[in-house]
């Protein structure tokens, strides 16, 4: 049996927090089992499991919001916790700058109220908030911009351990790769929940598993943690199989024996092995979910246009004569600054913002679509979550419609929830698998990826790349805007860039004009145009880059031809590992299961080269 406490941690480091045999349930629903965790200074670690697992219960747990049934939970009276919840942050009142400060955590040799509040500001900053948003009221704030206030404030009272729970829900991507790299270059320990796998992948050292009801600790990345539950997985369904013949022979030798006087004792020798027999459990599937959409009708080469388009709001000038244009087939993702016009323009091309010159075109046979997070709106209250989905133009059986909800969260008795019960997360989750199982040919999409796990992102990006239709969206998950993306829009000050490739290229090719408007640059420079020359050497960074990545998928479809193969050796060593058991020839099946673990080692080899190829 595994578990989490004292995972090779250095005697050096000073536990923050220790977790002993932990039990909780709700009802007849266990969460905690006899969990155990030990977090040390500087450890920082992601909370992973299925929806409904119980990663925001620990939290409470943990912030004596909510008692355990039993067990134990501690830490140094002196320890500063932060603790960031995922839906509401109490910041209080005030102004943005005032509700920062507040509460506002330990002074380092005096320092002045001077450093502290310039230091509030760049904070804020980088958060996404400009200059003139420091004197506006926290209760005119949206509930987006009050969470930035609150991990402000979380980022300046410096807390020894922070408890981040769905902390980039409400950062656009320029202000979470900011708020990204301030908790990779801290010194802070960090346990997390993120949706976000590049995220996960930037701040943390570890994954910490929790499923039946116990904590499993994982070096590494999110891939590595993939690869080794499933190489665990794998192991204990061999061994399942072998108990499972095992458990057959020795029943039917008791069957068939057990009217024997002669063979009484062998008979009861078995049945007692049974009785004490150790059963192994199946563990829960981690197998990554493949739906594909509903396919639109195709529509003409040019899909949508605005030409010439002038939008204000009030005195503030967004666009001035902006020309934008979306292809057939463009999977655009929008980039930029805070404020700088992203969801404006997105609104624009869906036309559910007008605009006061200009005009917007569209392409042969397109229709649009947009997602927003007041899209829930629209539902309908006296419906129950399967009747809404099914509510569609689309004939749509019923299979597709379940595995759909299934994938955005919506699993077993849930269809039939209300959705006049459904919080507001779910509402989203809702409206937006409803768009996808009729969608147009032109979809329209902010911030899609909001309140879904890891694994309902990773089906969601299956199912839109494999979309034949035109997408534009925003986003703040890198891994979502890499895996997706085959055009980036760079967007500041008006002007909207194209560059070829998804967000990495983006990187590559605009290099430090790519970080020019971002929030962590407190003077703003203006941005200067690219000259025949830059576009060239970007030109060519491309076809270098694009050699490269020939190269490594080269370098892993090879490796991928190993795993196949190594594989297919372990399957064969496991069948006749089932052979040799029943034959008890025990020679053989110590020399069999120690090719088994060499080829299992030559597994774990090729899958770590793997990673490095990602």
């Amino acid at each position: 049996m595994r578990n989490s406490f004292c995972w090779g941690i250095s005697k050096m480091s000073p536990p923050m927090l220790t977790i002993q045999n932990l039990h909780k349930a709700f009802g007849a629903q266990v969460v905690f089992d006899g969990a155990f965790l030990q977090l040390n200074a500087g450890d920082r670690y992601a909370l992973m499991g299925p929806n409904g697992a119980g990663k925001s219960t620990l939290f409470r747990l943990v912030q004596g919001l909510e008692p355990p049934d039993d067990g134990v939970i501690s830490f140094p009276s002196h320890l500063r916790v932060g603790y960031l919840p995922q839906e509401t942050a109490e910041i209080g009142t005030g102004t943005v700058l005032e509700a920062t400060l507040a509460d506002g955590g330990p002074t380092e040799m005096g320092r002045s109220s001077e450093r502290r509040t310039a230091q509030a500001k760049k904070i804020l900053m980088g958060l996404g908030f400009r200059v003139t948003d420091f004197d506006r009221s926290v209760t005119a704030l949206s509930g987006g911009w009050r969470m930035r206030t609150a991990i402000a404030r979380l980022l300046l009272e410096e807390p020894d351990l922070l408890l981040l729970d769905e902390p980039t829900n409400h950062l656009d991507l320029e202000s979470l790769l900011w708020f990204q790299d301030f908790l990779a270059n801290s010194r802070v320990t960090i346990l997390l929940i993120s949706h976000d796998r590049a995220f996960v992948n930037a701040v943390c050292q570890g994954i910490l598993d929790l499923r039946g009801g116990k904590l499993h600790r994982y070096k590494g990345g999110y891939e590595a943690f993939l690869a080794s539950r499933e190489m665990e997985e794998e192991q204990t369904l061999n061994a399942y199989k072998r108990q499972q013949k095992e458990i057959a022979d020795m029943q039917d030798f008791i069957n068939r024996f057990r009217a024997q006087a002669a063979k009484a004792p062998q008979v009861q020798s078995r049945i007692k092995a049974l009785e004490k027999m150790e059963l192994i459990q199946i563990p829960p599937e981690m197998k990554k979910v493949k739906i594909r959409f509903p396919q639109p009708a195709k529509p003409g080469l040019r899909a949508l246009a605005l030409k010439g388009v002038h939008k204000s709001y009030g005195d503030l000038t967004v666009y001035d004569g902006l020309d934008f244009e979306l292809e057939r087939g463009q999977k655009m993702a929008f980039v930029g600054p805070n404020g700088a016009g992203k969801s404006t323009l997105l609104k624009m091309l869906a036309a559910v913002l007008p605009f006061e010159k200009g005009e917007r075109v569209l392409g042969l046979n397109v229709q649009t679509g947009y997602f927003s997070q007041h899209r829930w709106e629209t539902l309908n209250p006296n419906r129950t979550v399967l009747e809404e989905a099914m509510d569609t133009k689309r004939m749509n059986p019923d299979l597709l419609v379940r595995t759909v909800l299934g994938t955005f969260l919506f699993r077993d008795n849930a269809v039939f929830k209300k959705t006049n019960v459904l919080s507001g997360g779910e509402k989203s989750r809702l409206a937006l698998a409803k768009l996808l199982l009729d969608p147009p040919n032109v979809l329209l999409l902010d911030e899609p990826t909001t309140h879904l796990d890891i694994a309902s992102v990773e089906a969601l990006v299956g199912a839109l790349q494999d979309f034949e239709g035109t997408i534009g969206f925003i986003s703040h998950d890198l891994y979502f805007v890499n895996a997706l993306a085959n055009h980036v829009a760079h967007v500041d000050q008006g002007r909207v860039r194209i560059y070829n490739g998804n967000y990495d290229d983006y990187i590559r090719l605009a290099g430090p004009r790519s970080r020019e408007s971002s929030p962590t640059v407190l003077q703003q420079e203006s941005v200067p145009d690219r000259s025949p020359a830059w576009i060239k050497t970007s030109s060519q960074d491309l076809k270098d880059f694009r050699a490269a990545e020939k190269e490594r998928s080269k370098r892993r479809k090879k490796l991928n031809a190993q795993l196949r193969e190594l594989d297919d050796e372990i399957a064969e060593i496991n069948s006749d590992l089932s052979s040799v058991f029943i034959q008890s020839d025990y020679q053989k099946l110590m020399e069999l299961d120690q090719r088994l673990k060499e080829k299992e080692r030559e597994k774990a080899d090729v899958q770590a080269q793997l990673e490095k190829e990602a």
